[in-house]
């Protein structure tokens, strides 16, 4: 791997050579000042400000273990039998309904959005569940169609700053909304947005159920990677957006999982140059995590980071990422979130006990070719040196796991409808195939998939 790790280092200093002589992106300092305006004193009005709007997605995937079987599914007679493949196909639909904010010094409004979701592919040996894709019962009989509120909240707001209360979805390094299904998560508790400030935000939350893709009832939180019984009353977070410099964005977050962990978050992201010319984005993620309160997942002590680098030359994108976690459990996060901020995190995340890993990706936008909208992206990642065997806990399955690799690879392409009446409509095809070595987790499959999102509007 040390040729790899020259070839990465190379790739940034060649960049940086090539960029010394491109037009830089603004190094222009941003002053830390209030606010012109206040959004809750433009307030149109509870009635006068609402919106009536949502989507409905079809979302097909099909599955093919590459090696032995991966899944299993219950015949009617109540035997269990081994499965080489799984396919899921289902339609999405969200109906969502915001007020405007009351007007006057202290605005509210409220949101609901009606969530429902129909079972296409309805065979047990296809769908193998019960799984996070397609809803069944407990003995994998698909349910043809469930509904549920997806969100259910009222809106506090003075100035800049609103308090959110109820069903909702967010979007932070450690609890985040994941929309990768066909219907997405949300969380039941309460969060503060304030952005006061032109380049400053402030974001707190705490929450006690999450909503999962699907399912039609709430469930307490539990780890992705950990012991399935563990479960948590609740998950905290707080956090800082600051952006010092125009080409500079930075963010700060911790989060506090009652009996879990403990976890603190750095972000930065930069960007030099002009992509009409060449460009470099240069992307930081770093996560510590240690141990909280019962220690329902043992002992804990994690650091994991990624670093990404992306040459852009108008049409064309090259990016290389590296990621390591240090720490001989998983690096873990939430299950039915999205708080996974890691340049590697794609079919698989990973993210095992002091994995290495390296993704170099292409992608090619079709719009200086005269169809925007259209890209297409290819991807190459690797890891390796995952090391449970010094791990002492009993919530993680690691201690099996002795110089275990695994690789990835994926080819994609999307489109999104520029204009008419099925403008920001967005069809998505991937194909990607993982292959892992005995004690590596994750499997060898292949996976195709298409998404097709379209948005519509009543009011």
């Amino acid at each position: 791997m040390r040729r790899t790790r020259k070839t990465a280092l190379a790739i940034a200093v060649g960049a940086f050579c090539a960029l010394a002589q491109a037009e830089p992106a603004s190094q222009e300092r941003i002053p830390l000042t209030l606010k012109s305006t206040s959004d809750q004193a433009e307030a149109s009005g509870f009635i006068e400000g609402q919106s009536l709007s949502g989507t409905t997605r079809n979302w097909y995937a099909r599955e093919r273990a590459a090696r032995g079987p991966l899944w299993k599914y219950r015949k009617s007679d109540g035997s269990r039998h081994d499965s080489h493949s799984r396919d899921n196909w289902l339609q999405g639909s969200i109906l969502n309904y915001s007020s405007g904010f009351t007007q006057g010094t202290v605005g509210f409004a409220a949101e609901v959005a009606a969530y429902n979701a129909i079972a296409l592919e309805r065979g047990r040996a296809a769908i193998a569940g019960p799984n996070n894709r397609t809803l069944t019962h407990s003995d994998g009989e698909a349910l043809d169609q469930w509904s549920k509120a997806g969100l259910a909240n009222i809106k506090a707001r003075i100035s800049n700053t609103t308090l959110t209360a109820g069903r909702q979805a967010i979007d932070t390094p450690m609890l985040a909304a994941i929309g990768n299904r066909a219907l997405p998560s949300s969380f039941q508790g309460f969060s503060l947005h304030s952005a006061e400030f032109d380049n400053l935000s402030f974001d707190l939350g705490s929450f006690d159920r999450v909503s999962p893709r699907t399912e039609q009832s709430l469930s307490k939180f539990r780890s992705e990677y950990g012991a399935a019984g563990a479960e948590t009353d609740r998950a905290s977070t707080a956090g800082v957006s600051y952006q010092p410099f125009r080409s500079l964005s930075t963010s700060l977050f911790a989060a506090k999982v009652d009996d879990f962990w403990n976890q603190y978050y750095f972000g930065a992201n930069h960007v030099l140059g002009d992509s009409a010319t060449l460009s470099l984005s240069t992307g930081l993620n770093y996560y510590k995590t240690v141990d909280e309160g019962r220690k329902k997942l043992g002992e804990i002590d994690n650091d994991t980071f990624s670093l990404s680098v992306a040459l852009t030359h108008q049409a064309h994108t090259l990016s290389a990422a590296w990621q390591q976690v240090n720490g001989n459990e998983y690096f873990d996060y939430l299950h039915e979130t999205n708080g996974i901020y890691l340049a590697n995190s794609l079919m698989s995340d990973f993210n095992g006990p002091n994995e290495k890993s390296l993704q170099l990706s292409y992608v090619l936008n079709m719009a200086p070719y005269g169809v925007p909208g259209l890209k297409f992206n290819l991807y190459n990642a690797r890891g390796w040196g995952i090391d449970g065997t010094h791990y002492r806990g009993t919530a993680y399955d690691v201690r099996g796991m002795d110089g275990e690799t695994h690789y990835e690879w994926g080819i994609g392409t999307s489109y999104a409808v520029q204009s008419g009446a099925l403008k920001d409509t967005s069809v998505r095809a991937t194909y990607t195939a993982h292959r892992a070595s005995k004690a590596q987790a994750d499997g060898s499959l292949n996976e195709f998939r298409v998404v097709t999102t379209i948005p519509f509007n009543i009011l």
